[in-house]
């Protein structure tokens, strides 16, 4: 029987007397008035039992691990249509690089870098009536917590600074891959990225990533392949061009964010979340990335 407690606790005595803690997202206004000594970690097992250490209840903005979730909800719309206008190859470059997007005419390499992001946003404008309230209304339905909510003031921050998501989107339009306006595909897009969620939240939210498909609920969001799929996506695709070196530290399927945040799921077994706003020089949470490390060598469990 693994002590659970006992390793959280003993992960976070450790990182949180590390010197460097990273470097806070500073191109959002918004996210570089976040305190950087923050950290929280929790999980979340199938069975229902769950651990908790440090700031694992405080919000944050998830930022790029949204993308996960509208991946999912797309998916549970138009089924594989969406790889009609999305690859699923590893970028190899940073989340907000254009230079492949030009060269594969406007096919993004995969959903979890910005352009992929922005075209999956697309499909939700288009699918659904009131686009941020029922994507909104997803994720509440599928952690059975309506206390989740976008953070305005960072929404309307990454509006006015989101100079590169501007040029991919019009990007993609110019090469038919965009079907709504511009305006409107981003006023979706910067408020999915500015929904505010605690690492216990995280945990909840991506207990259908664990669990075949179902939420908290035992509902089925997504098929048992979509799962599967998303999970292969979240790997090798989940931390842009860190993603190998997740998977060889960590190797648990998973997705960062720029406001510190990073979730990670064991199909079957269990879902865990870690928030520490640092980031190290690509992009991902500096302690975040270590505290994972140590769990899944500590409790010997990932999918390798």
């Amino acid at each position: 029987m693994i002590d659970y407690q006992a390793i959280l606790n003993k992960i976070h005595a450790n990182v949180i007397q590390e010197p460097d803690k990273g470097n806070i997202a500073r191109y959002i206004p918004e996210l570089s008035r976040v305190n950087p000594e923050r950290f929280g970690m929790h999980l979340k097992l199938i069975s229902g039992e769950e651990f908790a250490v440090g700031d694992s209840e405080v919000g944050f903005s998830i930022q790029s691990i949204s993308k996960v979730l509208t991946l999912a909800m797309a998916m549970s719309k138009i089924g594989t249509h969406i790889w009609d206008r999305v690859d699923v190859e590893p970028s190899g470059n940073p989340f907000n690089h254009l230079s492949l997007l030009e060269l594969e005419e406007g096919i993004p390499r995969n959903p979890l870098i910005n352009s992929g992001a922005i075209v999956i946003a697309d499909i939700l404008v288009s699918e659904l009536e009131n686009p941020k309230a029922d994507f909104l209304k997803y994720v509440q339905d599928i952690t059975g917590d309506d206390s989740i909510s976008y953070n305005l003031k960072v929404a309307q921050s990454e509006k006015e600074t989101g100079f590169n998501n501007y040029a991919a989107a019009n990007l993609l339009k110019s090469f038919n891959n965009l079907n709504n306006s511009v305006d409107d595909v981003l006023d979706f897009y910067f408020h999915q990225c500015s929904l505010e969620m605690t690492c216990s939240q995280l945990t909840k939210a991506f207990f259908l990533f664990a669990n075949k498909g179902k939420c908290l609920a035992q509902v089925a969001r997504i098929t048992k392949s979509q799962a599967k799929r998303i999970n292969a996506i979240m790997l090798t695709c989940g931390f842009y061009d860190e993603a190998g070196e997740f998977a060889f530290e960590v190797g648990l399927p998973g997705k960062s964010g720029v406001g510190g945040g990073i979730v990670a799921a064991l199909p079957h077994e269990f879902t865990i979340s870690v928030w520490s706003p640092g980031l190290n020089e690509r992009g991902n949470s500096k302690l975040g990335m270590q505290a994972l490390e140590q769990f899944t060598t500590l409790t010997n469990q990932s999918i390798f």
